[in-house]
């Protein structure tokens, strides 16, 4: 049974979900403008050896929207999470913005963390284009959302639907898009040096269609880097949990069965 909890921190109250599960715990963070449960289908695949706790990320989902998006901000929060709810070391899987923040907090906080699983995003963010939606603050209808979203070709990829709720005056997503130009202005960066200050165990999934992730650089990351396992699809995008769900869960029950090995 899924439990949302809340926690504080530093005065930003930040919401989780917990999948449940007796097995060792894995730590998953999303990217921008998503949330916790686009996680639930990796939870539903791994029920019963792992337990998956995710984090709607400051700004994002049922947590608080903050003033702050710095790269500390965001690693404060994780470890925090880890600490307070006694994961330690826990494998701290992220997507996109959360990869960097995972591979951050390995590099300041190798004591939480047990190994890393990143999916699709980089060392050097700093050419990354930002992405930001142009959709209205609010839709009359589900039907009107499904309209608008077809003509902009994202229909297929539920990772914006996920954060799709109703508002008394329509349905709307759970995120304030200035707050999310900010985070996105700040996640920009040369984080080769986080990339390389750690030596845990490190599954890196790569599309090689992902607009965030060139494969010559993840295949640079895999050799630079001690201790990494790339796997690449080659027909995939940069929401590859969502893309390829089924090919996506498996690579990382792979590389979760080798640790435990």
């Amino acid at each position: 049974m899924t439990e949302r909890g809340f926690l504080t921190v530093r005065g930003v109250r930040l919401s989780w979900l917990d999948f449940g599960g007796d097995g060792d715990p894995l730590l998953a963070l999303h990217g921008h403008y998503s949330c916790a449960r686009t996680f639930a289908g990796l939870a539903h695949a791994l029920a019963g050896r792992w337990r998956v706790v995710a984090l709607d990320q400051r700004g994002h989902g049922w947590s608080d929207v903050p003033d702050d998006y710095s790269r500390q901000a965001y690693v404060d929060d994780t470890a925090a999470v880890i600490e307070r709810l006694r994961l330690a070391p826990a494998v701290v899987l992220g997507h996109s913005l959360g990869g960097v923040n995972a591979y951050q907090l390995a590099a300041r906080r190798p004591d939480l963390v047990r190994a890393l699983i990143v999916e699709d995003v980089g060392t050097d963010t700093r050419s990354v284009p930002d992405f930001v939606p142009d959709w209205p603050d609010r839709f009359e209808s589900m039907r009107a959302v499904l309209a608008y979203s077809k003509e902009r070709g994202w229909i297929v990829d539920p990772y914006f639907l996920e954060n799709l709720v109703e508002y008394e005056d329509g349905r709307g997503f759970r995120f304030d898009r200035a707050a999310m130009q900010s985070s996105q202005r700040l996640v920009e960066g040369d984080w080769w040096s986080d990339w390389l200050a750690s030596s845990c165990p490190v599954l890196l999934l790569h599309g090689h269609k992902s607009w965030v992730l060139q494969t010559r650089d993840a295949r640079e990351m895999a050799v630079r880097r001690p201790n990494v396992r790339l796997v690449e699809f080659p027909d995939c995008g940069h929401t590859i949990h969502d893309e390829r769900p089924e090919e996506f869960d498996r690579a990382v029950s792979d590389f979760l069965a080798a640790l435990e090995a």
